[in-house]
C-alpha cells in the first residue's frame, strides 16, 4: 500500500539509511544478543543445579545414614529437582513449593547431623549453597525478561519501517524503474525485521518449548535416565 501511494503521488526523498540502521537494526540485534545470553546462562545454572543436588545425593550414599534415611533425602532431593522444573515449565505460578523443598531437606539432613558427621554436613551445605545460587539465578531468567518498553519500541518501528523506507528506495533506483523492484526490496526488507523479531521473541523464553531452539528442561531432571 504504501509502495502503490508513493509510486500514484511521486513521493521521493532521500534519508540515510544509517539512521534507519541506528533506529530498528541496531536495538533489534542488542536485544537477541541479550536473549542469546539468557539462554547460555539458563543452561549453565540449569547443569550447577542438577550437578550440586547430584553431588548431596552420592555423598549422602556414602555417608553413616540408614538404607531407609538414605532413601528419605534421595526422595527429597528429588522434589527439589521436579519443583523448579515445575515452576520454569509453568507448571506451577509460584516458587512457594520449590522453596520449601529445599527448606524440607535441609531440615532433614540437620536432623541426622550426629549420624552424618559435621564434616560431612558441611560438604552438604557448601553444595547446597551452589544449589540455592543456581535455582535464584533461574527464577531470575525466567521472571525477569527484555525490557518490555524495547521491545514496544522494536515492534513500533518494524512496522513503521516501510513508510519511511519505501520513498527512499524509490529515489535511490530512480522511480522511472519497474515498480516491482521497490516491491520487492520493501518486502524482503521487512521479512527480514520481522524475523528477527520472532527469533529474539521465541529465545526471549527458554523454557516454554514453543521454539526450535528451547531448552528440554527433561534433560535437566535428576532422573532423567529412567
Amino acid at each position: 500500500m504504501v509502495t502503490l501511494i508513493s509510486y500514484k503521488f511521486s513521493i521521493t526523498y532521500n534519508i540515510d539509511l544509517t539512521l534507519i540502521s541506528i533506529a530498528i537494526i541496531f536495538p533489534l540485534v542488542f536485544t537477541i544478543r541479550g536473549a542469546f545470553r539468557r539462554r547460555e546462562k539458563a543452561l549453565e545454572h540449569l547443569s550447577l543445579f542438577r550437578g550440586s543436588l547430584k553431588t548431596v545425593e552420592n555423598i549422602v550414599k556414602g555417608s553413616k545414614l540408614e538404607e531407609k534415611d538414605v532413601k528419605t533425602t534421595k526422595d527429597l532431593i528429588n522434589k527439589c529437582s521436579q519443583g523448579l522444573i515445575d515452576y520454569l515449565s509453568d507448571v506451577v505460578s509460584t516458587t512457594k513449593s520449590h522453596d520449601k523443598n529445599i527448606e524440607e531437606l535441609y531440615s532433614f539432613l540437620l536432623s541426622k547431623r550426629d549420624i552424618i558427621g559435621g564434616g560431612t554436613l558441611q560438604k552438604v551445605s557448601r553444595f547446597l549453597k551452589d544449589t540455592y545460587d543456581s535455582a535464584d539465578n533461574l527464577v531470575g531468567i525466567h521472571t525477569h525478561r527484555t525490557p518490555i518498553s524495547l521491545k514496544a519500541y522494536c515492534l513500533i518501528f518494524v512496522y513503521i519501517f516501510p513508510l519511511i523506507y519505501t520513498p527512499t528506495i524509490i529515489n535511490k533506483i530512480g522511480i522511472e524503474n519497474p515498480p516491482y523492484l521497490t516491491y520487492f526490496i520493501v518486502v524482503l526488507s521487512q521479512f527480514i525485521l520481522i524475523s528477527l523479531y520472532n527469533i529474539q521473541d521465541q529465545m526471549e523464553y527458554p523454557f516454554d518449548k514453543e521454539g526450535i531452539d528451547d531448552i528440554d528442561l527433561d534433560l535437566y531432571n535428576l532422573e532423567r535416565d529412567k
